[in-house]
C-alpha cells in the first residue's frame, strides 16, 4: 500500500508522497513513486502512483517512449495541455492493461493502478488530476482542491477541516505532512522516507523536491508537536454536562 497527495493552490501545487513497497510482511522495500516531466519555462508535471509496483513503472516507461493518442504517437514532452496530459496517462495505463492485464488475472492478481497527475504546460493555469486503473480520470476543483490515491483514509480529516485553494504553499506543505503523518501513525504499509514537490503557479518549473526521512529536523518537530497539540486541545474539551445527571 502506499499514500500520495495532492494539493492544487492558488499559490501553485504541493505533491507528497511515501516511498514504501510491499510483497508481504517479510519483503519491504523503498521505491521512488514521484516522477517528474520538467522543462524549465515551458512545462512542468509530477506524477504520484500507487498500486502494482511493475504496471506503475511499465506506465512511466511507456510515457517516457510515447504513447498513442488520437492516432498520434507522442510523450508528456509534447502534450499541449494538462487535460491531454491526463489523457495520455490513461492512455498509457490502458496499453499497459493490454500488455499484462491478462497474466496478471492467470495468477490471480488485480490490475492495481492510480495516478496523481498535477503541473502547469506554458500559460495556462495548473492542474490537479488522478487517473484510475480504467485510464479515465477526474480533476481537483475549488471546493475539493486535494486529490489521493493509496491509503487515503487517515489523511483525509485534516484537509477537509483545513485546507482551502487560498491556503499558502507553505501551509499546504505543513498540511500535507500532517497528513502523511497521521497514515505512517496509523497503517504499517505506509513508510518513510516520504518524497515532496513543490511547483510554484506560473513558475513552470519545480520549486523544491525534498526527500524527508526520519532524521529531518522540521518533520521530527511536525510530528512531536501536532501530537502534543492534538493532546492539548482534547484537554481542553469541556466534558459532557448529561454525565453527571
Amino acid at each position: 500500500m502506499t499514500y500520495c497527495v495532492g494539493l492544487l493552490l492558488d499559490a501553485g501545487l504541493v505533491m507528497l508522497s511515501d516511498t514504501r513497497t510491499n510483497a508481504g510482511v517479510d519483503n519491504i522495500s523503498t521505491f521512488g513513486k514521484t516522477f517528474v516531466e520538467e522543462q524549465p519555462g515551458e512545462r512542468v508535471l509530477v506524477l504520484l502512483t500507487a498500486g502494482n509496483l511493475a504496471v506503475t513503472q511499465a506506465v512511466w516507461n511507456r510515457l517516457q517512449e510515447g504513447v498513442r493518442l488520437d492516432g498520434e504517437i507522442t510523450t508528456l514532452a509534447r502534450v499541449p495541455s494538462m487535460f491531454r496530459a491526463a489523457q495520455l496517462v490513461g492512455a498509457a495505463v490502458r496499453e499497459v492493461f493490454e500488455a499484462d492485464g491478462p497474466g496478471l488475472r492467470s495468477q490471480g492478481l488485480n490490475f492495481d493502478v492510480s495516478i496523481l497527475l498535477g503541473g502547469q504546460i506554458g500559460p495556462q493555469p495548473p492542474r490537479l488530476f488522478l487517473v484510475y486503473a480504467a485510464g479515465n480520470f477526474i480533476e481537483a476543483t475549488r471546493d475539493t482542491p486535494f486529490l489521493q490515491v493509496g491509503e487515503h483514509k487517515y489523511g483525509k480529516p485534516i484537509l477537509d477541516r483545513v485546507l482551502v485553494p487560498a491556503t499558502p504553499l507553505a501551509d499546504g506543505v505543513t498540511l500535507a505532512l500532517i497528513s502523511m503523518d497521521s497514515t505512517l501513525r496509523s497503517n504499517l504499509t505506509v513508510g518513510l522516507p516520504i518524497d515532496l514537490t513543490v511547483i510554484r503557479r506560473d513558475a513552470l518549473a519545480t520549486a523544491l523536491r525534498r526527500r524527508l526521512t526520519e532524521e529531518d529536523p522540521y518533520f521530527a518537530f511536525l510530528r512531536q508537536r501536532w501530537s502534543e497539540s492534538l493532546r492539548e486541545a482534547y484537554r481542553a474539551l469541556p466534558r459532557p454536562d448529561w454525565l453527571d445527571q
